[in-house]
């Protein structure tokens, strides 16, 4: 096996007690702006509103999603509709970023890339640009009061046409370089056609933004290569299912493409089964770069520290696997070289 030799495949010496997993500093790379929100949040904010919640949202929190069929999606699409119509004022916004970060940090976060569709807000705030102004104040504000390093990423939707894609390319490549540090298309993948995205992905290119669309969740490793081709992935939202193309695989890990991976969420959405069938040791052991993320903490009710621990449950990884896994989110990150240096220096203290 290549490189990390053996991951998670010999037993845990029970001798050794383990390390606190919330203690050990990461990089958050895959979470979503609504998505984030804490759940009593979205309670209280719909309650002072009048706002009536579907039942999943309140009585079968985190609710049983599979996004298998249209009819899973459909319905996953309506209730993160709903939880983002909760946002309501700035007041609303500011407390959602400034939550999502002392959450973070106290899962041991040290630098967060939140994901933001400034579209599915803009005609509540004033429109895209001035939406994007206030994520970013709320970014800055957030940052000071927790000390967490936050940028953004500005993402695409790819249920909708691709001219809005190319207008929120041009919007983020106006604020790279000031709290926007990539260009992503989410939503579900298996809608639209990749190809037509080509050109706003072009436009962050030139931008000099990191390039970091879905892809290799809901769909296999066909659309992963149409990510590399045709968006020129520098990162990939998810990309778990590479591992079914070895020579993909392969291709990923020569490039330094690195992945997104999100493990409640890919069993929450029935991409598998459970969380030992999530083939984490499967792209350690062929040299992968991995960032283990959240996704939507408020949908799957597990936030950053929760993937870790999950994975190390579910394939018995050792705390050496650990600390590897989260020198890798800093280095598939955009954070600064000094809050990778001593992100790192703080990770071998985690594990000595």
């Amino acid at each position: 096996m290549r490189g990390m030799a053996g991951a998670g495949a010999g037993p845990v010496d029970r001798a050794e007690p383990r390390r606190e997993v919330s203690r050990l500093p990461k990089a958050h790379l895959h979470l979503h702006f609504t998505g984030s929100m804490r759940h009593d949040t979205l309670l209280e904010l719909a309650e002072r509103d009048g706002i009536v919640l579907p039942d999943p949202l309140v009585e079968d929190w985190p609710p049983q999603l599979s996004a298998a069929d249209e009819k899973g999606w459909f319905r996953f699409q309506r209730l993160y509709d709903v939880a983002r119509s909760v946002l309501r004022t700035p007041d609303d916004v500011r407390r959602l970023v400034l939550e999502a970060a002392e959450d973070d940090v106290r899962d041991g976060g040290r630098w967060l890339e939140i994901q933001v569709d400034p579209s599915g807000y803009a005609a509540r705030f004033g429109g895209i640009t001035a939406f994007t102004d206030l994520v970013l104040d709320c970014v800055r504000d957030a940052s000071e009061r927790t000390g967490l390093g936050i940028a953004v990423v500005i993402a695409a939707n790819r249920t909708r046409h691709p001219l809005d894609a190319r207008t929120l390319a041009r919007l983020a490549a106006q604020y790279a370089g000031r709290g926007v540090v990539g260009f992503g298309l989410s939503n579900d993948e298996r809608r639209g056609r990749t190809e037509e995205f080509e050109a706003a992905f072009r436009i962050a290119e030139r931008a000099g933004l990191l390039l970091v669309p879905h892809g290799g969740e809901l769909r296999g490793p066909d659309h992963v290569r149409q990510c590399l081709d045709r968006l020129g992935a520098h990162r990939l939202g998810h990309g778990v299912r590479s591992v079914e193309d070895p020579a993909l695989l392969d291709r990923l890990v020569e490039s330094g493409v690195a992945l997104e991976v999100c493990p409640v969420s890919n069993v929450s959405l029935g991409v598998y089964s459970d969380l030992t069938s999530v083939p984490l040791p499967q792209l350690l052991a062929a040299g992968a770069t991995i960032a283990l993320g959240a996704d939507d903490p408020l949908l799957f009710g597990s936030r950053l520290a929760g993937q870790y621990a999950t994975m190390r449950a579910a394939h018995d990884l050792d705390d050496t696997v650990l600390a590897r896994l989260a020198e890798m989110s800093f280095e598939a990150s955009q954070a600064p070289s000094d809050v990778v240096a001593a992100a790192k220096r703080d990770i071998a203290d985690w594990l000595g």
